[in-house]
């Protein structure tokens, strides 16, 4: 039993620190009772308390009115006066009169026993207002009064009897506590259906959090109304999309990386055996390390490639941005790639205003333009006309290349920026996928983008950069 009841005792405890909605049940439960008896307080202070001061002043001012007239005419009219003032049928059923001679007998009064006053001397004497049980009528009632002594012996009693003062002050303690009750109840079941909410709001959230550890990363949380939940809920979908693009993009990296690494070991493999199998020479020999060792230099590309984006992506190198002119860096890289163009029998033209600043690091950019050239040369292929355009896009900077070469297919736009996604799905035109990529991870860590539009024919690849201070 002593067992039952600790783990009874335990689990409360659990409860309490564990729940956020308990604590907010507790807390709420709390917070209307403190402010229950607050409202409790104001309300009987307003009425009951009132009500006491009043009927005090009432007093005191009817015992003065007495007490001047004794002044003038001497106690025995202060006698006559009481005595009309009990018999005159005005409140005589709640008016309390006493008028005592200084041996403490009654020489005029309504009372069967009275309190006795304290402190006052005959040189010194001392008013009170209290509040006692007296006898009146035959019966023991409440009432307040008010003991004056007189001058030169004598007291004079005024009060009022509180019998019906006190059945309204029990009738509003009483409403009091039945309002406090249901005040209270309502708070509680306010604050358990609270509880409730946030607990199916939560166990929805926890609830998708599971099926995602479990490997479903296709579940979304179910989204209703506008409120913060819900928006909370809509960030939470959104950052899920994300993180499912992400997984997406890690699987395909995987599979593409798996073959984009495996032909060249096999071809490296190849060739070492062959050089083995045959008699070797020199010159066998030779030819075969040359060939491992261009394969070898294209992987070591291929993961500085994928160095370079992580380095990008990672913001490392923000800390090195500087002011540029945008148009200075296209006309260097345009310059540099006319040989090239002219090689290739490719038209090259560069329009590059001066005075196109923006914050970056100049390496990342130029490297960034020089991957768009070179993705222009490769697949707009001889004969094609590919232009360099800086200059504004809707208050942006911008550097637009643009081809008349055969273009990318309107469905393949959103994925070409993707890692190791290559148009060449053979895989037979040079390249691993990532020029397009860097590209695009250099504009966002610059705070632009990158926009692949359809030139009708071609394509035009637009670097868009915030300008210098904007």
């Amino acid at each position: 039993m002593s067992v039952r009841l600790a783990d009874w005792l335990r689990r409360p405890n659990r409860l309490w620190g564990a729940s956020i909605a308990a604590k907010l049940v507790l807390g709420y439960g709390l917070l209307g009772t403190m402010s229950i008896a607050v409202v409790s307080v104001v309300f009987y202070t307003g009425t009951i308390g009132v009500l006491d001061q009043n009927l005090d002043g009432k007093i005191v001012a009817q015992a003065q009115r007495l007490l001047k007239r004794a002044s003038v005419t001497g106690h025995a009219d202060l006698i006559e006066e009481v005595r009309r003032q009990l018999a005159d049928g005005i409140d005589s059923d709640r008016e309390i009169f006493q008028l005592l001679d200084s041996e403490g007998n009654t020489l005029a009064g309504n009372l069967g026993s009275w309190p006795q006053a304290d402190g006052e001397t005959e040189t010194n004497p001392r008013a009170q207002m209290l509040s006692a049980d007296v006898v009146r009528d035959g019966h023991l009632k409440p009432a307040r009064l008010y003991l004056r002594p007189l001058a030169g012996g004598g007291m004079l009693i005024v009060g009022r009897d509180l019998s019906e003062q006190e059945a309204v002050r029990t009738l509003i303690w009483d409403a009091l506590l039945a309002g406090a009750g249901v005040s209270l109840l309502l708070t509680v079941a306010g604050a358990l259906l609270f509880r409730r909410t946030i607990e199916n709001k939560l166990g929805e959230i926890r609830g998708t959090a599971a099926r995602i550890e479990a490997g479903d990363l296709s579940h979304r949380i179910a989204i209703s109304g506008d409120d913060e939940f819900a928006r909370l809920n809509r960030d939470i979908n959104r950052m899920l999309d994300r993180i499912e693009l992400l997984m997406e993009g890690i699987r395909h990296v995987s599979n593409a990386i798996a073959h984009d690494l495996r032909t060249p070991l096999s071809r490296i493999r190849s060739r070492l055996d062959d050089a083995l199998r045959h008699e070797p020479s020199v010159e066998r020999l030779s030819g075969a390390s040359h060939d491992a060792i261009d394969d070898i230099d294209d992987l070591i590309r291929l993961f500085e490639r994928l160095l370079q984006i992580a380095e990008v992506e990672s913001g490392m190198r923000t800390r090195m941005f500087e002011r540029l002119d945008l148009g200075r860096v296209v006309a260097d890289i345009g310059e540099m790639y006319e040989a090239s163009a002219e090689d290739d029998n490719i038209t090259l033209t560069v329009d590059a205003p001066a005075s196109l600043y923006v914050d970056g690091d100049r390496n990342l950019l130029a490297s960034a333009i020089a991957s768009l050239l070179e993705n222009a040369f490769k697949y707009a292929g001889p004969g094609s006309v590919v232009r360099v355009r800086a200059g504004l896009h809707h208050g942006m900077a911008s550097i637009a290349v643009i081809d008349n070469g055969p273009g990318i297919p309107p469905e393949e736009l959103d994925k070409v920026t993707q890692r190791f996604y290559r148009l060449d799905k053979s895989r037979h035109l040079p390249g691993n996928g990532l020029g397009l990529s860097i590209v695009a991870a250099t504009a966002t860590s610059h705070g632009g983008r990158l926009a692949l539009e359809d030139n009708a024919p071609g394509l035009v690849a637009r670097l868009v950069l915030p300008q210098a201070g904007s």
